[in-house]
């Protein structure tokens, strides 16, 4: 074989700083007249694998996520991701153009809600849904609610709890609330950098082991600048924890019946591990995959021995669990 049929037939490295050209970018207007951002792999395969949508964490946007998306576009999956409102690049509900702010979680269950009926109707089953961080917590909370019915839901690193206090959540929570009566609850509710729109030094640490892929989240701010945010404000900080605290109320995640995978990492700096394994212990049907000091929390954009492992735990469970029609 020749060397340049030999290169035809080798796949090509993804690149994650363009949009695929299987994939489509566009805005989708919510019932109240809010746009919001989405993108859709429409897929070619005559018999299409499902379909699953997929929901990004506080601050992030889907840009992020392009090479795990894409991953399951070629495995035969339609997919489609969406910016909430207020994050990414559908738009900020506060008083500057990067302050993370909402009214309350309950406006992000309403607005899938209507985004999930809407895409459901319009994809082939079975219908997989997927969240991030910030995005795991409200897709869980929104099929605990019965506002989704997804055949499997995928929970990456899900914002059950924060990380790192040993006071309590209630007393912590009464502290937000205190500090959204004092001041204006839109306002920042801790401080970003020193210098205005620059990202903190220690930011990746946090994030991901992969140098490369943290710095495409820079390239991607730089290229679309309506993409930056920056610190929670004081309201977002206390709706978090109410809506935290309302998925753990007795019966909540034990009255839930699909099939759920959760991972995480015990080197997790923004989210509690902890939180995460007794959820996974308290649905009846849950599985729980854990990574250790080799895993930060974005761990769809860790380095490739992680990030590969991930996904082909999340591709065995969804074969197990939401099989082809």
């Amino acid at each position: 074989m020749s060397q340049a049929s030999q290169a035809d037939r080798e796949p090509k490295a993804f690149d994650r700083r363009a949009i695929p050209n299987a994939a489509t970018e566009a805005r989708w207007t919510l019932p109240d007249g809010q746009a919001i951002r989405r993108i859709d792999w429409p897929g070619a395969a005559e018999n299409p694998r499902g379909s699953v949508l997929f929901l990004p964490g506080r601050g992030d946007h889907y840009e992020k996520y392009l090479e795990a998306l894409d991953h399951w576009h070629r495995q035969g999956w339609r997919v489609t991701a969406a910016d909430w409102r207020g994050q990414g690049a559908s738009g900020r509900l506060g008083t500057d153009p990067t302050t993370g702010h909402v009214q309350d979680f309950a406006n992000w269950i309403d607005d899938l809600a209507a985004f999930w009926n809407e895409w459901k109707a319009g994809n082939p089953g079975p219908y997989v849904l997927m969240g991030h961080s910030m995005g795991g917590h409200l897709v869980l909370r929104a099929l605990a609610e019965g506002r989704v019915d997804p055949d499997a839901l995928v929970l990456s690193a899900p914002m059950l709890a924060f990380y790192g206090s040993a006071i309590p959540a209630f007393a912590l929570h009464g502290a937000a609330r205190l500090m959204t009566r004092i001041g204006d609850p839109r306002r920042p509710a801790w401080k970003w950098s020193e210098k205005p729109g620059e990202m903190p030094a220690a930011r990746a640490n946090l994030l991901t082991h992969d140098r490369d892929r943290y710095e495409d989240e820079i390239w991607w701010r730089t290229e679309r600048p309506e993409l930056v945010m920056g610190p929670g404000s004081w309201g977002w900080v206390e709706r978090a924890f109410a809506s935290m605290r309302s998925l753990f109320r007795p019966g909540v995640l034990e009255g839930i019946r699909t099939p759920v995978f959760l991972f995480g990492t015990s080197n997790d700096k923004l989210v509690d591990m902890a939180a995460i394994r007794v959820a996974a212990h308290r649905i009846p049907d849950a599985e729980l995959l854990e990574f250790g000091d080799e895993a930060h929390h974005e761990i769809l954009r860790e380095a490739d021995p992680v990030r590969d492992s991930a996904i082909e735990a999340i591709d065995a469970f969804l074969d197990r669990t939401a099989p082809p029609e």
